[in-house]
């Protein structure tokens, strides 16, 4: 049986080999399209000079590359003979190393040792169906999965009485809210205060994702788009914050391509941000936790080149992304006179690249595990789009409480200043937060599912990979899923948590005036952990 702690340590094992991946992977394909880049202008710069070269000179290079011809085809042939290559791997020795180690549990061929568990194997080992009978086979069932409708409910007497005295914690502060529903069932299980609003900080999050899905689907995904006329190509700017600097890169080397077949050589570059209406300004900027808001910025417009956290910004992200085009476009052959200027594109501009983003669920994913402001603000401002409303703070405001309202859920007090928590305006209830994780559960919506999988798990991921580790928290490592919400004096945490008997509860708590954000964290995941390891039920059985 595979203990927690194992898990632990092999969970972060594998999150630490596949960043260092990651990182090498990015940093060898920018270096692969930087030398492609360079490797293409001197292309072009070889053939003017072909163009130009006197005819005996041109016979000489001919038969040169006759020369270079033949040997490639010598090679080619011992290639063959060789067998082929697949990963960087010659297929047959690949398949002479697999016969040296059979018996391995590497070896999948026929013959070989014991086979690997599977992941549902190693899951019924470890997961909630083995914990209320202390057994390590889990139901006598042998099934390995506990079905909800199996096991009652936790009731309302059991849970309050769990529940209260840790939510009465000074800690929390003067303002102390809560909501735990049955995430199956939608039934409300504990209320404190659950349909009154407070600041819910990073937690409004989940309204964000859940508007932003409904609003675009979630295989939606955000173009940035490189346009020309004459000898003018404007960067038009899509909403996409996660763009990258290969991916501007590949954009100016397909724009390249495209000007080199219209036979433009000389170019001027310009780049719209008319996307987005209003201030480019959050409230509480300039601050190292968001960017300027603008629908054209390279790597949420970050100058450390990191992905997550706080991190200095760029003063324009926009200017800076456009000269970042200009520069691979001057990379990839191609003259560009002067420096990026802000301009509207032309309407009758034609196209010549277009740089997608990952889907809608994917950002969703990354917004809510690391609690991405810029994201956020690029989501709320997407929802605003496809509703027809202003891409700007309050349109995104009326437009996410406006499809939240058509869904069915309590909005009534509810404001949306931002998409991202950050401002102190904002206000949601607990009842609101449990509604939306409840309704990404149903199995009628599989579109917002990525609510869930995107919260980050205790002790293993995002804002919670340092929590939960402690004395109070260590029980619910693993178990609880949740989105945190952190304001000076305020501290919020919502989400999910697969109880003792194996039935998925939904919860949200709410603090404000609390006199410290350690132990007020610290609090909230008590009651987290708690939750997760609690039947709660009035009868004998109960844990």
């Amino acid at each position: 049986m595979c203990s927690r702690k194992g898990l632990v340590v092999v969970h972060d094992a594998v999150a630490k080999v596949r960043d260092t991946a990651n990182r090498a992977y990015g940093s060898a394909s920018r270096t692969a399209r930087r030398v492609r880049g360079r490797a293409r202008s001197c292309a072009r710069a070889a053939g003017r000079r072909w163009r130009a070269a006197a005819p005996q000179q041109r016979q000489t290079v001919r038969l040169s590359a006759a020369s270079a011809a033949l040997g490639l085809v010598v090679a080619l042939v011992a290639v063959a003979a060789a067998g082929p290559w697949d990963s960087g791997q010659r297929t047959a020795e690949r398949v002479w190393a697999a016969r040296q180690g059979a018996g391995s549990g590497g070896d999948h061929t026929p013959g070989g040792g014991p086979a690997v568990l599977t992941a549902p194997q190693v899951l019924a080992a470890a997961g909630p169906t083995a914990r209320r009978d202390g057994g390590e086979g889990g139901p006598q069932s042998g099934s390995g999965v506990t079905r909800p409708e199996q096991v009652p409910p936790p009731t309302a007497s059991a849970l309050a009485d769990t529940l209260e005295p840790l939510i009465e914690d000074g800690a929390l502060g003067t303002v102390r809210h809560a909501s735990v529903v049955d995430a199956v069932t939608g039934r409300q299980l504990f209320s404190k205060g659950a349909f009154e609003v407070s600041a819910p900080a990073s937690t409004v999050k989940l309204a964000t994702a859940v508007a932003a899905l409904k609003a675009r689907g979630d295989t939606y995904r955000i173009a940035t788009r490189a346009v020309g006329t004459g000898d003018r190509v404007t960067l038009v700017g899509g909403g996409d914050p996660t763009l990258t600097e290969g991916q501007v890169e590949d954009l100016a080397e397909e724009a390249a391509r495209a000007l080199e077949k219209k036979g433009v050589e000389d170019v001027r570059v310009r780049y719209d941000t008319s996307l987005y209406e209003g201030s480019e300004q959050h409230p509480i900027a300039p601050n190292e936790n968001i960017a300027r808001v603008t629908p054209l910025m390279v790597q949420e417009g970050r100058s450390d080149g990191s992905d997550h956290g706080p991190a200095p910004r760029a003063a324009d992200p926009a200017r800076e992304a456009a000269a970042l085009f200009a520069d691979r476009l001057r990379d990839a052959g191609v003259t560009v006179e002067g420096e990026p200027k802000k301009r509207t594109a032309a309407q009758e501009a034609h196209p010549l690249a277009v740089h997608r983003s990952q889907p809608l669920s994917a950002l969703v994913e990354r917004m809510l595990t690391n609690s991405d402001n810029d994201i956020a603000e690029a989501l709320a401002r997407q929802t605003a789009l496809a509703e027809g409303a202003d891409a700007s703070f309050a349109g995104a405001g009326r437009a996410v409480e406006g499809i939240l309202e058509r869904l069915g859920l309590p909005v009534e007090g509810a404001r949306f200043e931002d998409g991202s928590g950050l401002d102190r305006g904002d206000r949601v209830s607990p009842a609101l937060l449990t509604r939306l994780l409840t309704l990404a559960a149903d199995p009628h919506r599989p579109g917002l599912r990525t609510v869930l999988t995107g919260l980050p798990v205790a002790g293993f991921s995002g804002t919670l990979d340092d929590r939960y580790g402690g004395e109070r928290g260590g029980p619910g490592a693993g178990l609880v899923r949740a989105k945190t919400g952190t304001l000076t004096g305020v501290n919020t945490l919502a989400g999910t948590v697969v109880d003792a008997d194996g039935r998925m509860l939904a919860f949200a708590f709410m603090t404000s005036g609390a006199p410290g954000a350690d132990a007020a964290e610290k609090s909230l995941d008590r009651m987290a952990s708690t939750l997760a390891n609690c039947g709660c039920r009035d009868s004998p059985s109960a844990g």
